[in-house]
């Protein structure tokens, strides 16, 4: 099964799960690190998240695998924060991070420049309006390759 299968199966697995009990689905990843495959899954909700809701998450999520078995072969589990610094991998996400610091790339340049870190004053008709320092730039997301918050210092 492919990483993305395999992506796709788990979030499908997950998802009522954390819905029901108030955590958003960030991201997962099916990745092989040296010789070991990780399955790693990032989870938050509104306040944050601690180590006993990743516990219960990943007892869950440990026993939707083991019944439905969709990875061949081991790997190692990893449910967490996406931290700080959490990707912003869906519009609704960048809308969500309207006011706060991002830190986001494009696949070409605009203005002569591909990287934009700031703070996002606006998300309306597919661009991101950031501000870094006196500058204000205009960001169309369908040109953004990544975007990810921010912590300025």
């Amino acid at each position: 099964m492919s990483a993305s299968k395999i992506k796709d199966t788990v979030e499908t697995m997950l998802k009522p799960y954390l819905d029901e009990n108030g955590f958003e689905l960030v991201d997962v990843e099916y990745v092989k690190e040296g010789s070991n495959f990780f399955l790693r899954v990032f989870v938050d909700k509104d306040g944050g998240i601690d180590i006993d809701d990743c516990g219960v998450i990943s007892e869950y999520l440990s026993t939707k695998l083991d019944e439905n078995d969709p990875i061949p072969g081991a790997y190692f589990l990893e449910v967490s924060s996406p931290g700080a610094e959490r990707p912003l991998k869906k519009a609704e996400e960048v809308s969500k991070a309207v006011g706060k610091d991002v830190f986001v790339t494009t696949y070409e340049p605009i203005g002569g420049l591909k990287e934009f870190e700031g703070r996002l004053l606006s998300f309306e008709d597919g661009e991101m309006l950031i501000s870094a320092g006196k500058k204000q730039h205009v960001v169309p997301y369908a040109k953004v390759a990544s975007a990810r918050l921010a912590i300025i210092f």
